[in-house]
C-alpha cells in the first residue's frame, strides 16, 4: 500500500465488498508540475484492485471519480499510468474518455532479493538507515542478503490525464496522442 495521503473507495455489488479503487499523493511530488498544478491540485489513481464483479469497471471508476470531485472541490487533474510490464495498455482508461500523453522514461532499476522481484525503490526503502555514501544495493547486500542481483529491465508506462474542470481539460488537450494499441497475447 502507498504510504502518502489517500483516497480510497470500497466498491460493492449485492451487498458484497469486491475491491477498492484508490487515490492518492505521488510518489512524486512533481506529479502535477508539467502541468503547472501543485501538489494539492493533482493526484494518483493508485490502484484498482477488484475480485470478480458483473458491472464494468469504467462505471466503478466514473463514480469513484465523482464522489472525489465532490469531496475534493480543488483537485484539478487525476494522472494514471498502465503498466507495460504487467501487460496492461489502458484500456479502462480509453472507456472512460482519459487523455492519453504517451509513456514514461524507461526504468531499469529492479532487483532480485531472496529470490523475490523487487523494485529500486523498495530496496532503496529497505536500506533507509544505510550509512552515508554507501548505495542502497550495497546495503541490501551486506545486511539483508549477500545474493542480491541487479535485473536490466527496459519498461514503460502508459500514461492517462483526468482533468476535472473545463479549464484543466482545455489546458491538457493539447497534449493529447492516439490511444496505444492492445498488445497481442501469445
Amino acid at each position: 500500500m502507498p504510504r502518502s495521503k489517500i483516497a480510497p473507495f470500497g466498491i460493492w455489488e449485492h451487498g458484497e465488498f469486491v475491491g477498492a479503487i484508490i487515490f492518492g499523493r505521488s510518489a512524486t511530488a512533481a506529479l502535477g508540475s508539467p502541468y503547472g498544478l501543485g501538489q494539492t491540485e493533482c493526484v494518483e489513481l493508485l490502484r484498482v484492485a477488484l475480485r470478480p464483479h458483473e458491472h464494468p469497471v469504467t462505471q466503478m471508476l466514473a463514480a469513484s471519480l465523482r464522489q472525489l470531485r465532490a469531496a475534493c472541490p480543488g483537485l484539478r487533474l487525476i494522472v494514471s499510468y498502465a503498466d507495460t510490464a504487467q501487460g496492461h495498455h489502458g484500456g479502462i482508461y480509453q472507456a472512460g474518455n482519459w487523455i492519453y500523453t504517451g509513456t514514461t522514461a524507461p526504468t531499469n532499476a529492479s532487483y532480485v532479493v531472496h529470490g523475490q522481484l523487487v523494485h529500486g525503490r523498495t530496496l532503496r526503502h529497505m536500506a533507509v538507515h544505510r550509512p552515508a555514501g554507501e548505495t542502497a544495493e550495497a546495503f541490501v547486500r551486506r545486511t539483508i542478503d549477500p545474493g542480491v542481483t541487479r535485473v536490466i529491465e527496459r519498461t514503460v508506462k502508459h500514461r492517462y490525464l483526468y482533468p476535472l474542470n473545463r479549464s484543466t481539460r482545455r489546458q491538457v488537450t493539447t497534449l493529447a496522442k492516439p490511444y496505444p494499441e492492445k498488445e497481442p497475447t501469445e
